[in-house]
C-alpha cells in the first residue's frame, strides 16, 4: 500500500463554488513533485472549525501519514484552520511555523501575521502552510526535508 497524503483546502467561498480553488491544486502538484509514489486524498472544506476538524479527523482515519492543509491560516476572524488543528494533534512542533513564516516573510512583508502550525497525532503530520497558491511551495520547501524524519519518528 502506497503512503496516503491527506489534502485539505480551507475555503469558504471555494467550498461554496463562488470560485476555483487554486491553492489546493498547488499543494497536490507540489506533493506529486516531491513524493511521487504517494496516493494523495482531497478535501474541500469551509473555514468553519467543525468542517476542518472533521476532515482532518477524516482523512486520519483514512490512514494518511502526512496531511497538509492551505487556507485559513492569516489573522482575520474567518481563519480558523490553525484552531481546528490544535483541536486534532496531540504535538505541536514550532519550528515548522516558523520555517514556513521566515520563507513566506521573504516574498511578502506580511506573512508575519501568519499563522502557520504543524503537529503531530498518532503516527500523522499534519502541516498547515498557507492558503497563498504562490506561497504554498514556499513554505513546503522550508520544511520538506524534516517530514520524512518526522514520519519515520513517529513510526
Amino acid at each position: 500500500m502506497r503512503t496516503r497524503v491527506g489534502l485539505v483546502t480551507v475555503s469558504h467561498r471555494a467550498s461554496q463554488g463562488v470560485y476555483q480553488d487554486l491553492s489546493g491544486p498547488e499543494a497536490v502538484a507540489y506533493v506529486r513533485r516531491r513524493w511521487p509514489e504517494a496516493e494523495i486524498l482531497t478535501r474541500l472544506v469551509p473555514d468553519e472549525v467543525a468542517w476542518i476538524q472533521g476532515a482532518l479527523l477524516d482523512l486520519l482515519v483514512q490512514d494518511c501519514r502526512l496531511i497538509l492543509t492551505t487556507g485559513g491560516t492569516g489573522s482575520a476572524p474567518r481563519d480558523v484552520t490553525p484552531e481546528a488543528t490544535l483541536r486534532v494533534v496531540e504535538r505541536v512542533y514550532p519550528g515548522f511555523g516558523e520555517a514556513m513564516r521566515l520563507a513566506f516573510l521573504k516574498e511578502t512583508p506580511t506573512a508575519i501575521l501568519s499563522r502557520q502550525l504543524a503537529g503531530s497525532v498518532g503516527k500523522a503530520l499534519v502541516v498547515n502552510p498557507p492558503g497563498n497558491p504562490k506561497s504554498v511551495a514556499t513554505c513546503l520547501d522550508a520544511v520538506w526535508e524534516a517530514i520524512p524524519v518526522a514520519l519515520r519518528l513517529l513510526e
